[in-house]
C-alpha cells in the first residue's frame, strides 16, 4: 500500500468537490483581517493542490505553499499558471520546513496537523512556525480532535461510485495509540488515450494515518513552542471550542524566539 497522496493527488480535487472552499476561505480571511493581516507574505503548511493558496493569492497575499507530496504540488503549480499568480510552492516536510525570512502569518487547513502523528514532531512544527513568524505574527490552523476519530468515523466505511472515479474509505481507530488508520481504495477509469485499457478501471491503494489530539494537548504544545494561544473556535463559528467539536480552529501568536 502506497504513502498518502501518491496516487490520490490526481483525483483529489474531483473527490473533494463537496468541500465549500469559498466558505472556508471567507472564514479564514475574516480571521486574518480581524488580526490586521490584510496583505504581506503568508505560508501555508500542507497546501496540497493549492486551492486555498490560490484563493489567498487572489485576495492580495504573497503566498508560499509547502507540501511533502510532489504530485500534489504539480497540480498546485498548474493552478498557479492558470491563475497567473506569484505563489511559491516548496516541496518540504512541515516538520523541518525552511523559509527565506519571516512571514506575517502561517496557516494550515484540512486537518494537515493530524498527519503529524508524533507529539514531539508536532511540537517541532509549532516551534518552527514561531521561529518564522514576524513579531506578533499569527498562526491559524484547524484539526480534528480525538472525539471526531473515536466517536464519528471510527470503524466506519465510506464509499462513493461515480462515472470515472470510485472510492472506498475504511477507517479504523486505535484507541491505545490514538491513531486513525484510513485505508483508501481508488478505482480510476482509464482515459480514451489509452486504447488498450480505455473504459477499464485501475485500482490504487493508499494508507493515511492521522492522530487524534485532544484540545488540551494542542494547547499545551502551543504553549511549549513559545507561542501564545489567542483563541480556539468550533470550526466556522466564533463559539469557543470544546473537546466534542468535530473540527477546531486554533489561533496562536508569536511571542518571542
Amino acid at each position: 500500500m502506497l504513502e498518502a497522496y501518491s496516487n490520490f493527488a490526481a483525483c483529489y480535487d474531483a473527490l473533494m468537490d463537496n468541500i465549500p472552499y469559498d466558505v472556508w476561505f471567507d472564514y479564514l480571511h475574516g480571521l486574518l483581517k480581524e488580526y490586521k493581516i490584510e496583505d504581506g507574505i503568508i505560508a501555508e503548511l500542507g497546501c496540497g493542490t493549492g486551492t486555498i493558496t490560490e484563493l489567498m493569492s487572489k485576495a492580495g497575499y504573497d503566498m508560499i505553499g509547502i507540501d511533502n507530496s510532489d504530485s500534489m504540488l504539480d497540480i498546485a503549480n498548474e493552478k498557479k499558471a492558470e491563475n497567473g499568480s506569484n505563489s511559491l510552492y516548496l516541496l518540504q516536510d512541515m516538520r523541518e520546513f525552511e523559509l527565506y525570512g519571516t512571514v506575517k502569518a502561517v496557516i494550515s487547513l484540512c486537518d494537515s496537523v493530524n498527519y503529524i502523528t508524533d507529539s514531539h514532531d508536532l511540537l517541532q512544527v509549532f516551534k518552527l512556525v514561531n521561529n518564522y513568524l514576524d513579531p506578533k505574527g499569527i498562526f491559524i490552523f484547524d484539526f480534528h480532535p480525538r472525539y471526531y476519530y473515536k466517536e464519528i468515523v471510527a470503524d466506519s466505511t465510506i464509499a462513493e461510485d461515480r462515472d470515472d472515479i470510485s472510492f472506498i474509505w475504511d477507517n479504523y481507530y486505535d484507541e491505545e495509540d490514538n491513531i486513525n488508520e484510513l485505508a483508501l481504495s481508488l478505482f480510476v477509469k482509464e482515459s480514451e488515450s489509452n486504447n488498450d485499457d480505455a473504459g477499464l478501471f485501475r485500482k490504487y491503494q493508499e494508507l493515511h494515518l492521522q492522530r487524534g489530539y485532544t484540545l488540551a494537548e494542542i494547547k499545551e504544545l502551543i504553549s511549549m513552542s513559545g507561542m501564545e494561544l489567542v483563541a480556539a473556535y468550533d470550526a466556522f463559528t466564533n463559539s469557543e471550542a470544546t473537546e466534542e467539536c468535530e473540527r477546531i480552529y486554533i489561533i496562536a501568536r508569536e511571542c518571542g524566539k
